[in-house]
């Protein structure tokens, strides 16, 4: 694993040989790095792999979306391709570089637009050329746009690329939000009968890539599929980047981790002892609760081992803190997030929020663990987007992981220091 501080070390393009570290890839320019620092840390800015043949190298890669969903990038790639194939859209197809990041515990694509913005561009170039010459946008939030501004200006042809402000909220980055906000400026989702990579921006074949893996793609378009599967593991290839944080005196942190790490590993590297923690959130607010050990972070696998690492998130919670105080704000959070064009968006989450703090506050019925399992069935899959199935995957984790707090505080005490009493 390598860190994201003011300083780094250097990089030689390989990954360690202990699979719990990793030499940096993605942040192996340094701290800020501009054109020069990026072209001599990389090198020419012309990938060895483009057109038609970064889509095989994507698929023998096996580069999964670091943006949460972990959709195979190939695929998402070769369906926007074959829509243009068929002749249907006469004009050209869209690549976004998805920097929104709205998950209020994640940090890692600010970090990349901050340190490796030319990391991004070269993907979304590489990405853009391989549809036989795609309409360019970087989006992202407000911090990030003078770092992204800064690169696009000083490419060769960084004119080709369209800069856009992101709004500071949960749902901004919803592949059909991000196209809804360059389109209209309204940056709430939209229900797509007709996938984006179909008929998305103007009706138009489109692309909404997170800019991490944007930034994979250019590492692979550069070395290749073999090197990329250096890292990590046969089923989860490469690095990733994930935003780590916990109880003071922590400090927030991103690490590179290849494929597969042991979650225990990660927290170790961030320094937090994982025999002092009650509870990992992983994958952020849409996440899942686990206990620190026994798992590894992977998108594929039984859930039994293997934890899946969506946004890249990794937030701890210490021995003291109390796991249903935790959830009931995040929920609560959620609930005031939804873009409200949905019954269970704008009924089921603040209802399963209610009940959530009034366990959390400690009243003693003990029905309600029971009524919020029951909204939980209500609203998930019901959604017009997938806000309200995350929330309740969520509570579902809680429900499963504290299940001795949640019967503690129905019965109205905590289990925890400062919790509720009867």
């Amino acid at each position: 694993m390598s860190q994201a501080n003011d300083t780094y070390p250097p990089v030689p393009l390989q990954p360690a040989q202990d699979t719990t570290r990793q030499e940096p890839r993605l942040l192996a320019a340094g701290a800020d790095a501009g054109w020069e620092q990026h072209v001599g840390t990389f090198g020419s800015s012309e990938p060895h792999t483009a057109g038609p043949g970064l889509l095989e190298a994507l698929a023998e890669a096996g580069l999964t979306g670091r943006g949460g969903a972990a959709f195979e990038t190939w695929r998402k790639a070769t369906a926007a391709a074959g829509s243009v194939r068929k002749g249907l859209f006469p004009a050209r197809p869209v690549v976004i570089a998805n920097g929104a990041e709205g998950e209020p515990l994640s940090f890692k694509d600010r970090t990349l637009l901050t340190h490796a913005p030319h990391l991004v561009i070269d993907g979304l170039i590489a990405l853009a050329a391989a549809l036989g010459g795609a309409e360019m946008y970087v989006y992202a939030p407000a911090a990030g746009l003078p770092h992204v501004q800064r690169a696009v200006g000083e490419r060769p042809r960084g004119k080709r690329i369209r800069v856009v402000q992101a709004p500071e909220t949960f749902i901004s980055g919803e592949s059909s939000a991000v196209v809804n906000m360059i389109a209209n400026g309204s940056a709430v989702p939209t229900d797509q009968r007709r996938r984006l990579s179909e008929s998305g921006l103007n009706g138009r074949p489109t692309l909404v890539v997170n800019v991490e893996t944007l930034a994979q793609v250019a590492l692979i378009a550069r070395y290749g599929a073999q090197w990329f599967r250096q890292a990590g593991t046969g089923t989860d290839p490469g690095t990733r980047l994930v935003s780590v944080s916990g109880p003071a005196p922590v400090r927030d942190v991103v690490l590179e981790v290849p494929g597969g790490a042991p979650l225990s590993a990660v927290l170790r590297e961030a320094g937090m002892d994982p025999a002092a923690l009650s509870a990992v959130l992983v994958g952020g607010y849409h996440g899942r609760w686990v206990r620190p050990a026994g798992h590894t972070l992977s998108p594929v696998g039984p859930p039994s081992r293997v934890v899946r690492p969506g946004a890249g998130v990794i937030h701890a919670l210490d021995l003291q803190a109390c796991g249903i105080q935790a959830t009931a704000r995040i929920v609560s959070y959620l609930a005031g997030q939804s873009a409200r064009q949905c019954g269970p968006c704008m009924f089921g989450l603040p209802a399963m929020a209610s009940v959530l703090n009034r366990i959390a506050g400690g009243e003693a019925n003990p029905r309600l663990a029971s009524e919020l399992d029951r909204l939980g069935r209500l609203v998930s899959g019901r959604g017009a987007c997938r806000h309200p199935e995350g929330t309740t995957g969520l509570v579902s984790s809680a429900l499963e992981v504290f299940a001795a707090d949640f019967r503690a505080h129905v019965s109205g005490y905590c289990t925890g220091p400062g919790g509720a009493a009867a």
